[in-house]
């Protein structure tokens, strides 16, 4: 009997151990199955290779990261810029709209972006350190731009 109760202990135990290490592994990949992460030598190679890069995104911009959700709109962007300057086509942000934080994580793109939020281009929040543009959309923000285009 009392070889039966430690056998059922032991059995316990194990399971409890390859619970507690399989479900937090689970959950990840989960979470992140949806995402793609590239790099690309310049902002034409990107663009040519994956549509959903933004377009405004300079040709000659230069080690390109981008990150994706591909159940959404949620992306993020690094790039070496050839100048310290926002592209052409984006807006200056006004000191009242706040940036919304970026709903994907990369090893590349820093936390605190979203704090040096300068401008918006297109339906991306931008920041810019020197010459490295940070740029992120949320799905809110992809889903309103799919509306103004539809319309």
């Amino acid at each position: 009997m009392r070889g039966v109760l430690v056998g059922v202990v032991g059995t316990v135990v194990v399971l409890g151990v390859a619970v507690a290490v399989a479900v937090p592994e689970a959950k990840e990949w989960y979470e992140g199955r949806h995402e793609q992460t590239s790099s690309y030598a310049t902002g034409k190679a990107a663009k040519s290779e994956r549509e959903s890069v933004p377009r405004w995104l300079p040709d000659n911009a230069a080690s390109v990261e981008y990150a994706m959700r591909t159940t959404g709109g949620e992306r993020i962007l690094k790039a070496t810029l050839s100048d310290a300057r926002l592209p052409a086509s984006c807006e200056l942000l006004d000191g009242k709209k706040k940036a919304p934080a970026p709903e994907l994580s990369a090893s590349w793109f820093p936390s605190a972006a979203v704090n040096g939020a300068q401008g918006r281009c297109g339906s991306y929040y931008v920041s810019l350190e020197d010459h490295t543009l940070y740029a992120w959309q949320t799905n809110d923000d992809w889903i309103e731009e799919n509306r103004r285009h539809a319309q």
